[in-house]
């Protein structure tokens, strides 16, 4: 079937929550993805920061195709080999004790906000403006867009309270006796990157120390090496309570995952939480993968190159239409002065897979193997398209 024809079965039969891109994407390498059609497009998407490594990683595919020949899922109840191995290899990596496997962002988002409030035996929860937690109705309450809100209010769970990012003083103020939590990206994706006082992170934190308040950083976007350090709360000098992940961890394989000081997630005991899928052994292969390329490859100090370098070549642009340039690591904004909608299409035409988020911000989160050669050619499409 052609392009359009595959179009048509999800006009036929998808349930209609997505405005998707008029491209079929057939295969991938590296830093590029190709059509159905032949054409080739290089990808500063990465699938949300999900692709860290690119496409067609051959360490990546050959753990999957490995895995897949010996076990793809077992229960929960049993162990697998891959989910601990990784476990013992992620924590000794961290500031965290204990960890809960899950798939999603969203589902890991969930996790953390239950065991906060198993902790604490309070129900207020506090998260920010412009925020993204996910699309379940307790994460959706915690993501700081009320219009994604408004259609379900009359389920919403109670207790949620949004307040302005990086304004410690908004925070201080929503703090009450009840408060149970407070979850905050490092980064905000979502919300435009938009990145906080370098202190921001730190006054949360000593704040919900003076107050037993649990202190969530939702790395979900900014983890595994797309700000730079393995996981973005690092650049702030924190030591979170708990952090939730996902997108980058499996290298494309859905999977997310929970972290948690010692005190904290000895507040869940058996029949608390669960999962039929989390922590199943070919995700934990991939993991595991993921995890080892950025030791033998040094992804960081790609990240941080690769990264500086993108930032300072697009602020050289002086185009009126570009507002402000904002990044760390290869977590890139830029924002302009008129929505950008129309752009993604300009750049998927002239070969470059970008997405307007915040309405008038092109994010961009390229993979983390991306080269200044790369760079160099989209900065060019950014000069000619802008």
């Amino acid at each position: 079937m052609n392009t359009q024809e595959l179009i048509k079965i999800e006009d036929d039969y998808f349930i209609n929550t997505f405005t998707r891109q008029p491209i079929v994407l057939d295969h991938g390498d590296g830093v590029k993805v190709t059509d159905i059609d032949g054409k080739e497009y290089l990808d500063m998407f990465s699938g949300i920061a999900v692709n860290c490594l690119g496409h067609n990683h051959p360490k990546l595919v050959k753990a999957i195709q490995d895995q897949a020949e010996k076990l793809i899922h077992i229960s929960s109840i049993y162990y697998n080999e891959p989910a601990l191995v990784y476990a013992k290899k992620l924590i000794d990596k961290t500031d965290f004790d204990r960890i809960f496997y899950a798939n999603s962002g969203a589902e890991a988002n969930e996790g953390a906000i239950k065991l906060a409030v198993k902790y604490t035996g309070k129900s207020e929860i506090i998260s920010t403006v412009d925020s993204f937690h996910g699309r379940t109705i307790m994460t959706l309450a915690a993501t700081g867009h009320e219009e994604y809100h408004e259609p379900f209010k009359a389920v919403m769970p109670k207790g949620f309270i949004n307040v302005p990012y990086n304004d410690i003083d908004a925070i201080k103020e929503a703090v009450t006796e009840n408060t149970a939590a407070i979850i905050v990206e490092p980064v905000q994706g979502e919300g435009g990157v938009n990145i906080p006082d370098k202190d921001y992170l730190k006054q949360i934190e000593e704040l919900c120390h003076e107050k037993d308040i649990v202190f969530i950083v939702d790395e979900v976007q900014t983890g595994f090496g797309r700000c730079g350090t393995l996981f973005a709360h690092e650049l702030f000098g924190v030591k979170p309570d708990i952090m939730t992940m996902a997108k980058a961890i499996g290298g494309g394989v859905p999977m997310g995952g929970i972290l948690a000081t010692e005190k904290v997630a000895n507040a869940f005991v058996p029949g608390d939480h669960g999962t039929t899928f989390g922590g199943g052994p070919l995700v934990c292969a991939a993991a595991n993968a993921v995890l080892d390329v950025f030791g033998e490859d040094n992804i960081l100090d790609n990240v941080n190159e690769v990264g500086e370098y993108f930032v300072s070549e697009l602020k050289k642009l002086d185009k009126e239409i570009i507002k402000e340039v904002r990044g760390v690591g290869l977590m890139v904004g830029i924002e302009l002065t008129k929505p950008g909608a129309e752009y993604v299409d300009k750049f998927r035409e002239a070969g470059f897979l970008i997405n307007c988020t915040a309405g008038n911000v092109l994010r961009l989160v390229p993979p983390l193997i991306i080269t200044k050669e790369d760079i160099d050619k989209f900065v060019k499409a950014v000069d000619e398209i802008l």
